[in-house]
């Protein structure tokens, strides 16, 4: 039977509220990444024989490094590893203790009690909800923004309160604004730091503001920092835990995907405030049974060896300084990030004499359509789309070919903004 012949069965009766109840399915909204497919997919149609350049992919373009991949085949071998892992073994958390004093200088981290491994950090952003979140409790979140810790909140039946990132305020959010009433009902700070899609980086004075605000407020923080060893010129990558008293307020959630090219590995921790790691612990050992040890061993190698991602990042950095002065070329005001390998650009407001876009969106869909560039688009705070600079190239020389074949496509038209 087809999906729509179940939709007259029992079984549309009975879903779950949060995810529509029994009109599950039937929402006949395109959602923005199902329509960035399905535009991808009719250009390749339209053009069989012009390549199609993707700079919205949201991971790596390469494999993890060798002495990672070799690791884990070694300990895939051994059969002492074949087993549960549960909440992590403690070669992992000593790994991840050092990498946190080596790569960000975050001092005094017990690796027995303030540090546990996660299947990734969006699995973890999942569950942090169901520690804190009551019904009628507050998560802010912000936008634009990754919404995982925001949609596990309203599915426990909490509210979500949205804080915009706003180039004026150099896309860090502005928590005097955030309305008395909201702060007072609030659990769960939810910051991204350097940020996607922004590719905004905090600062030590921010995040001491953060904790501040955390203490007045009673608020638990939570810093996502799957980007925070990728950063460029000079930038040292940052810790939410090295600020003073961040540890009293919140935790930071760090991921080997993205800093060591090990997306599919699914691997990361959960750091800080001993208290949290404790009740994240047992709410995440009813929803797992921890990852395969052999890749907590593979992984702990890589966390040994932070030159690994010092690597990716001269990669990330030199794609970066192309782009941005390829797109300033073309009449945009690209800025290069100081981290992450996103890159954040206000979309123009049209061709001149021609197609006027109202929307990131617009753009974007223009530039797969009629250009074969696919972008992201977002349009939570001001018009912007965000190019990745993990497309594929293999060596210096391709990268250039791909620059070059972005600019001369973009040449024959005119923006206006």
């Amino acid at each position: 039977m087809s999906i729509d012949q179940y939709q007259n069965t029992y079984i549309q009766q009975v879903f779950a509220d949060r995810i529509g109840g029994a009109n599950y399915g039937k929402d006949t909204n395109i959602y923005k990444f199902e329509k960035i497919k399905r535009a991808k997919a009719a250009a390749r149609q339209a053009f069989p024989d012009v390549e199609l350049i993707d700079m919205g992919v949201g991971e790596p373009d390469e494999m993890a490094d060798a002495g990672i991949v070799s690791k884990l085949a070694e300990e895939a071998a051994k059969p002492e590893n074949r087993g549960y892992a549960d909440n992590g073994i403690p070669e992992f958390k000593a790994a991840a203790a050092k990498y946190l004093a080596e790569v960000f200088k975050v001092e005094g981290i017990d690796p027995n009690t303030e540090i546990v491994h996660s299947i990734g950090s969006k699995p973890a952003l999942a569950m942090l909800p169901s520690v804190f979140i009551n019904p009628g409790d507050v998560s802010i979140l912000t936008v634009p923004g990754y919404p995982v810790l925001g949609t596990h909140t309203k599915y426990v039946g909490g509210e979500v309160y949205n804080v915009q990132l706003t180039k004026e305020n150099d896309f860090l959010p502005d928590l005097d604004s955030i309305p008395a009433d909201i702060a007072k009902r609030a659990k769960l700070l939810y910051l991204n730091y350097p940020n996607n899609p922004t590719g905004a980086s905090a600062t030590v004075e921010f995040f001491t503001k953060v904790v501040e605000w955390a203490k007045k407020n009673e608020v638990i923080v939570v810093h996502d920092a799957p980007y925070a060893a990728l950063t460029y010129d000079g930038l040292k990558p940052l810790s939410f835990l090295s600020v003073p008293g961040a540890k009293d307020v919140g935790v930071e959630l760090h991921s080997l995907s993205k800093s060591y090219n090990m997306t599919g590995w699914r691997i990361g921790f959960v750091a800080g405030n001993p208290l949290i790691v404790k009740a994240f612990s047992d709410v995440k050992d009813n929803n797992d049974s921890g990852q395969f040890i052999a890749i907590q061993k593979a992984a702990a190698y890589g966390l040994a060896n932070p030159q690994i991602t010092e690597k990716i990042a001269e990669k990330y950095s030199r794609r970066h300084d192309m782009l941005v002065a390829a797109l300033n070329e073309l009449g945009f005001t690209a800025e290069k990030p100081k981290g992450s390998f996103f890159l954040y650009v206000q979309a123009p407001k049209g061709i001149k004499g021609g197609e006027a876009f109202g929307s990131g969106e617009a753009f974007s869909q223009f530039l797969i359509r009629e250009k074969l560039i696919s972008t992201v688009p977002w349009d939570d705070a001001g018009s912007f789309v965000r190019f990745s600079v993990t497309f594929e190239a293999k060596g210096l020389d391709e990268e250039k070919r791909v620059i070059e074949e972005i600019k001369r496509r973009l040449s024959d038209v005119e923006f206006e903004f």
